[in-house]
């Protein structure tokens, strides 16, 4: 008989039906519990949900061994595993990645103040057998993730610049993966925290909208460098106001500013998010969300990080060829318009029109260096190499930085419909468009609270 490995059955770990485990004490009296979740570590390793202080516990650290059974939610076919308990493990990528799919399991059944997770006991796998049964029912055929996956990648290839490359990548998603919602999120040089750059499948893009490391999916996803999944929504794990409330807490924004909503669905029922890194450096989130429970499984996981990957290498590839500039391209006419007040607070590089508060952080810096330069000498026209080098933003050396901040920058001002524009004047180019009347006030170290 063929032998059975477990990346056979991972359909099998999603946590749809528990699985039953049996331990014996050092006597050989047996004991059988219900376990919430049996994980994937790899090919050779699998790790139990420890949640409890029990008879099952106390067998398991007598004997180090111990039986489980999974079930194929779709085929009813069940498997015995044999094991042999290794460690337990109560931080780090494999118990954050427990922490959320238990969350999710848990708020599916009403248990979300009763399942926590204490620790993740790995195991080895010592063997793999089907249990006889009734005939299982026949699986449906796999969805062609792997094509999905190179189509992908051969689009991101494509791409020239790094607008045009977050644009392919978020409509690859929903092309070849029918993911409608989804959200791509840089991280902020030096600071703990992502901020949203491109979306896809929302009313409003969200741009600037901000993560901290650790909070929900993308947080965790990205404070671990490793995929999270949940495919059954958790309170714990979902947006909006928690984002808000975070920001709070640093002491960064009064209750009703400088706050950009975050762009998710009201009631999602499944997320995932999977770091974008390249040699071993996060340099931002890929987010997708359905209505839909386990909307993303183990498949899925796998060819959405191969794509998150090329992704990373692609971004870090333009990064070391920055685009040649071309010669300045003709701008459209000023236009007429009311005197706008654009306010400046330095201390965290936020930037209000009149009273509404528009953007903050680096991508707020440009923007106030461009306003000043426009107001000293007339020009409407900059170069990328100048700001780049531009000793009044203190920019990080990474060609990245300056170029996602202005995608940003340019999309927040036409989401808000705000009076100045950002436009291409060129390649390596980059034009402003400002009203006639606008006064320019910096507030020194004065907080607008």
């Amino acid at each position: 008989m063929t032998e059975i490995c477990i990346d056979q059955l991972r359909a099998s770990l999603e946590g749809v039906v528990a699985a039953v485990m049996a331990t014996s004490d050092a006597d050989g009296v047996p004991n059988v519990s219900m376990i919430s979740q049996v994980h994937y570590v790899d090919t050779e390793r699998v790790a139990l949900s420890y949640q409890f202080f029990n008879k099952t516990r106390r067998n398991l650290l007598e004997t180090r061994r111990a039986t489980v059974q999974i079930t194929d939610p779709q085929t009813c076919q069940h498997h015995r595993l044999e094991l042999d308990y290794l460690e337990t493990l109560t931080a780090g990528p494999l118990f954050e990645r427990m922490k959320a799919q238990l969350a999710g399991i848990a708020s599916h059944h009403g248990m979300e103040n009763v399942f926590r997770l204490l620790g993740a006991d790995v195991f080895r796998i010592v063997s793999i057998e089907p249990v006889p049964g009734l005939p299982s029912a026949t699986r449906p055929a796999p969805r062609p993730l792997l094509a999905a996956a190179r189509r992908s990648c051969a689009a991101l290839d494509g791409c020239c610049d790094l607008e045009e490359l977050l644009d392919t990548v978020m409509a690859s998603l929903e092309h070849d993966f029918g993911i409608r919602h989804s959200i791509l999120l840089l991280v902020e040089d030096g600071e703990e925290r992502l901020y949203a750059v491109a979306s896809r499948g929302y009313p409003t893009s969200g741009a600037g909208a901000e993560v901290a490391f650790g909070e929900g999916v993308i947080g965790v996803a990205a404070r671990e460098a490793v995929p999270i999944r949940i495919g059954h929504m958790t309170r714990e794990y979902r947006y909006g106001a928690a984002v808000g409330d975070m920001a709070r807490r640093a002491g960064l924004m009064p209750e009703t500013q400088r706050i950009i909503p975050f762009p998710g669905l009201t009631a999602p029922r499944s997320q995932i998010a999977l770091p974008v890194m390249v040699s071993g450096k996060v340099l931002g989130v890929l987010f997708g969300e359905s209505e839909e429970m386990m909307c993303f499984s183990y498949d899925e996981e796998d060819a959405l990080a191969l794509v998150a990957s090329h992704l990373g290498a692609r971004m870090a590839l333009l990064r070391q060829e920055p685009p040649e500039e071309d010669a300045t391209a003709p701008l459209p006419p000023v236009p007429r318009e009311r005197a706008v007040r654009v306010r400046h607070y330095p201390f965290d590089q936020s930037v209000f029109l009149d009273n509404d508060y528009l953007i903050k952080g680096v991508a707020g810096a440009i923007l106030w260096r461009l306003l000043c330069l426009h107001e000293e000498t007339g020009r409407t026209d900059f170069s990328l190499r100048e700001l780049r080098v531009d000793p009044a933003l203190r920019l990080p050396t990474h060609a990245e930085n300056l170029d996602a901040r202005l995608i940003l920058l340019r999309r927040r001002l036409e989401e808000r419909k705000a009076c100045i524009r950002l436009e291409r004047s060129g390649r390596g180019r980059v034009g402003l468009i400002v009203p006639r009347g606008l006064t320019l006030e910096d507030a020194g170290a004065v907080d607008p609270a």
